[in-house]
């Protein structure tokens, strides 16, 4: 039961809803920085939707950090626009997490289903890497299905209680999508899901 217990917390990782595809490191320019992160943003081949990556150092261990992120409950508060968050399913390395958004209007609510596999690295890095998987559970009415969607967490430790988090996200939104938003939430989710994560790991003991 302990080993289920904490597979089950792996589960985790945020996703949320926009940019779309590959995640190429090619084209990606520095949109925004404040308050110590970085907000870069890079074109998707044949989508409309941009793909952000978000940079920032937290005064946190990546035990920490992950810790955050394998409490579902606690997870959905600091991560951008999300609703809901509960556990599917756990099956050998990978863990899938169904979760819901609240977007401003005139957006729709909507859902998704998140493959979520975890790595870790001989220099104590995690890697979480995000993936859409719609057809895993019936859409549920009043809400649209998130079908493309990849992405991925990367903590880095620089010391004991020092880690350098990088988060991105490429995803195709599905149904109409206002473009004004489609630009705020590129910018605003990584900002808000980073800032927040920071004032909540660096309050941990």
């Amino acid at each position: 039961m302990p080993q289920l217990l904490t597979r089950i917390r792996l589960a985790m990782l945020c996703a949320l809803v926009l940019p779309t595809l590959a995640l190429s490191a090619d084209n990606w320019r520095l949109t925004h920085q404040e308050s110590g992160i970085d907000i870069y943003l890079g074109d998707v081949q044949g989508s409309p939707y941009q793909q952000f990556r978000g940079v920032v150092r937290i005064k946190a261990s990546v035990r920490t950090l992950s810790d955050l992120q394998e409490n579902l409950r606690v997870a959905c508060k600091w991560l951008y626009a999300c609703a809901q968050m509960r556990l599917l399913e756990v099956d050998g390395d990978s863990t899938w997490v169904y979760l819901t958004t609240e977007l401003p209007w005139p957006a729709q609510p909507r859902d998704m289903v998140l493959r979520v596999r975890t790595e870790r690295l001989d220099d104590g890095s995690l890697i979480r890497r995000l993936g859409a998987d719609p057809d895993k559970l019936p859409e549920a009415p009043g809400f649209i299905r998130v079908r493309q969607l990849q992405g991925e967490w990367i903590m880095h430790p620089l010391a004991e209680r020092d880690t350098e988090v990088t988060y991105r996200l490429q995803a195709d939104p599905a149904g109409d999508v206002p473009g004004w938003l489609a630009n705020r939430f590129v910018v605003d989710a990584p900002m808000v899901t980073l800032k927040t994560l920071r004032a909540v790991a660096e309050r941990q003991p």
